[in-house]
């Protein structure tokens, strides 16, 4: 859970009885596996409401993360769906600055989801580019307090289910976590072609024999 990451400021609250391992939150949760149990059972929720009962078939926006962000965690965190207004870190890497976020989340919209969505009739080679540089993008921006990788999975989800094609598979990237994290520190250079790749490998078609860029 929250041990994860550094942080500062109010958002910084954890709830009492949890040894500094779980977020303040409204339902008195002090276990982190309770906890993450909780919030699984609810993104699948989400993921149902999303990608099957009403699919955004339409270009998305940064308000549409904001509302599946709260859709998701409104019932147990007051800042769900609110940009975070605290700095966070994990290691030595650090995630944009707070005062930053607002900015950056339009250019976010303007250069990734107004550019690439809704995701009609793409290549895949086009689709992997698309996700690689929004996915990667999101997770640098880190606009959330918790569960921004989950969202930013649900993202490129969607942009997949808006292609044709079938949500990830995400078992490649959770074998090899430690390529993926400098799949998105590479990011921070604009090189997204090790992510690119890594994406390709959860589409799953056209492109398993692509070489893993080093």
């Amino acid at each position: 859970m929250t041990n994860r990451y550094e942080v500062s400021g109010t958002q910084g609250e954890f709830q009492n009885g949890s040894d500094h391992l779980v977020l303040a939150n409204k339902l008195g949760i002090t276990s982190p596996d309770d906890m993450n149990e909780l919030e699984l059972g609810l993104l699948t929720q989400l993921y149902e409401d999303v990608l099957v009962n009403a699919l955004p078939e339409r270009q998305l926006t940064v308000a549409d993360l904001k509302i599946w962000h709260h859709r998701w965690l409104g019932n147990v965190y007051a800042w769900a769906g609110q940009e975070r207004t605290v700095n966070m870190s994990k290691g030595d890497f650090m995630f944009a600055a707070a005062p930053q976020i607002a900015r950056l989340l339009a250019e976010f919209e303007r250069t990734c989801l107004v550019k690439w969505t809704p995701c009609h009739n793409m290549t895949t080679d086009t689709l992997a580019q698309a996700m690689a540089v929004t996915h990667v993008e999101l997770i640098l921006i880190h606009p959330f307090r918790e569960g921004n990788g989950r969202l930013a999975r649900l993202l490129i989800d969607v942009m997949a289910v808006q292609s044709g094609r079938e949500p990830l598979d995400y078992s490649e990237w959770e074998a090899h976590k430690t390529e993926y994290f400098a799949a998105i520190h590479q990011g921070l250079a604009g090189n997204y072609a090790p992510m690119k790749y890594w994406v390709t490998q959860a589409i799953g078609t056209d492109g398993q024999d692509l070489k893993r860029p080093v």
